[in-house]
């Protein structure tokens, strides 16, 4: 059984690598058919990564070995945390070792080395990237530590395993504190994945990019790691938000029949998710970087009432 555990884990993991970057085409074929505008289709974010693979890397003479090292930190830890986030069961070795909170640690690594190789070489347009991602950084890591422990406080733990086995034992109901959670965790998922409002994936304007910045001096397979990491952190935010406030769906049992289908239950939901991501970011215009301080105080505001509300009113 316990190998069997363990054949799920690495399943899940392989479905991470791979759906990661068709949902990424996903969202952007339905950004280009609501604006009326061709699709590059739905497996470009594939042969965009084989063609960075397939290029040289070419380094700055100053660049030190946090630069080489951080594609594949990130890389990593985007994978380490796939294997945290209950996606298609709840029996995963590695999640009965690891809660939320080392899962948030996992995403400030990524973030800490990703912004001290944006100022390692050196470049105004590095520095300038570090220096906004770490202003957001700031903001969003104690919203999201908030919102998460607004759920554990109703499911009586910090594990994600735990969390979705009290939500389908039926002892968590609809309640005020979990709506203000889920609305904050909405805005800082919004945030930490650089979409607009927050950011613009698809710009290189110096005066609106973030992570963007950050990332201009790499190149070849470095670049290919980054951007599958960063595929992969928007499907792994959808997947917590899920496991957190929609786990159902989601096996109990290691039974064939039962991972199939949250596999496709899976499935459903990314489609959904996507479609609901396409209407915002359509709906909404890149928000000035001054303001982005308003957008994500509302977002701990909303958190700490969430909390505030557990405590007095359940």
């Amino acid at each position: 059984m316990n190998i069997y555990r363990f054949v799920i884990e690495f399943l899940q993991i392989a479905i991470l690598l791979t759906i990661a970057p068709a949902f990424t085409g996903w969202v952007r074929m339905l950004k280009c058919w609501s604006q009326g505008r061709t699709s590059a289709g739905l497996f470009q974010p594939y042969r965009d990564i084989i063609k960075l693979f397939s290029k040289d890397v070419l380094l700055a003479d100053n660049a030190s070995w946090i630069f080489r090292f951080t594609p594949y930190l990130v890389f990593g830890t985007a994978v380490l945390a796939g294997g945290i986030i209950p996606m298609l069961s709840l029996e995963l070795p590695i999640a009965s070792a690891a809660d939320v909170i080392v899962l948030v640690a996992l995403f400030a690594i990524a973030r800490f080395f990703t912004a001290l190789a944006g100022m390692d070489i050196g470049t105004a347009f590095g520095g300038m990237g570090s220096s906004r991602e770490m202003t957001i950084a700031s903001l969003a890591e104690p919203a999201m530590l908030m919102a998460i422990f607004t759920v554990s406080l109703a499911s009586k733990s910090t594990s994600l395993s735990q969390m979705v086995h009290v939500i389908y034992s039926g002892q968590t109901v609809i309640r005020p504190s979990l709506a203000f959670a889920l609305f904050a965790f909405i805005l800082i998922a919004l945030a930490e994945t650089g979409r607009i409002p927050v950011d613009n994936p698809a710009t290189h304007l110096e005066l609106t990019m973030i992570h963007e910045a950050m990332i201009l001096e790499y190149s070849g397979r470095h670049l290919a790691l980054i951007e599958w990491a960063n595929m992969m952190k928007l499907f792994l935010f959808i997947m917590l938000g899920a496991a957190t406030f929609a786990p159902w769906g989601i096996a109990q049992t290691g039974e064939p029949a039962a991972i199939f289908a949250a596999f496709l239950i899976m499935l459903v939901k990314l489609v959904i998710v996507g479609a609901v991501l396409v209407i915002i970011e359509t709906g909404l215009a890149k928000m000035r970087i001054f303001r982005l301080t308003e957008f994500l105080g509302s977002a701990f505001l909303l958190a700490t009432l969430g909390m505030l509300s557990y405590f007095i009113l359940e």
